[in-house]
């Protein structure tokens, strides 16, 4: 499965476009990581329990969208983005989206 944030794929041509391809995930911080993370608050410097959790999130939710766009029988997912909401204090969605499509060849 290719996947691109651009629109276009280097020697390919898109023959189908299927719909928007999606998944997400819904986090929340845990007593632990808001522990070490006032610390650092007070110190200063990356968070880093937090930034991990992120990238874990990121990646949970570009692969619910390969599966998604496998489902809608796609060979590529173009201009694919991320986006993220808070939920609730303390709990946020990370949305990654893109067009399922079909390509020639």
């Amino acid at each position: 499965m290719i996947v691109t944030n651009t629109e276009n794929i280097p020697n390919k041509q898109v023959a189908e476009i299927l719909g928007i391809a999606r998944g997400s995930t819904v986090r929340a911080r845990n007593i632990g990581r808001d522990f070490f993370a006032g610390l650092k608050n007070i110190v200063g410097g990356e968070i880093s329990e937090y930034t991990k959790l992120q990238a874990q999130s990121r990646e949970e939710a570009l692969q619910r969208m390969k599966k998604d766009a496998e489902r809608l029988g796609a060979d590529a997912i173009v201009n694919v983005r991320f986006s993220t909401s808070t939920i609730i204090q303390g709990a946020s969605e990370i949305l990654a989206y893109g067009t399922a499509v079909k390509l020639n060849g």
